[in-house]
């Protein structure tokens, strides 16, 4: 990780202890620009989404007026959540750095059920619905 990436870093993740956040920060570059920079205001703001990688890629898509964040690479100082790991494949990052990975006394208290609903006739007609929605887009670029 470059020197000047690295201690950007640092500097926000002190930040956000300062702030009594949990210290994670980073840093969205594209061709050796930055174009974001955050750290996690979760605790603060009241908002779960609030974590470093999520506030990036949403100042950078803002800034770059597109959500496609081809070709950028993101600097992190932990590696990314689930949650924020799939934000970045969404947002189409090239590649992810991280400084540690996570702590193994760090645990994830999740107790979430995830479950398909079992009313087929919904389901089907909601699929119906999803697949005409990009057949329609298809047809419209054609």
């Amino acid at each position: 990780m470059p020197e000047k990436y690295y201690n950007l870093l640092l500097k926000l993740a002190m930040k956000a202890a300062k702030k009594d956040e949990v210290p994670v920060s980073a840093i969205l570059v594209k061709d050796d620009h930055i174009l974001a920079k955050a750290y996690n205001t979760r605790k603060n703001k009241k908002n779960v989404c609030n974590h470093a990688e999520l506030l990036v890629i949403k100042k950078a898509s803002r800034k770059l007026h597109d959500w496609r964040l081809n070709n950028c690479d993101i600097y992190v100082t932990l590696k990314p959540c689930a949650m924020c790991e799939a934000a970045i494949k969404q947002a189409r990052i090239k590649n992810v750095y991280y400084l540690i990975d996570k702590l193994d006394f760090k645990k994830e208290y999740n107790k979430t059920n995830i479950k398909q609903t079992n009313v087929r006739m919904q389901s089907e007609e909601y699929l119906h619905y999803f697949q005409a929605f990009f057949q329609k887009k298809r047809d419209k670029n054609k």
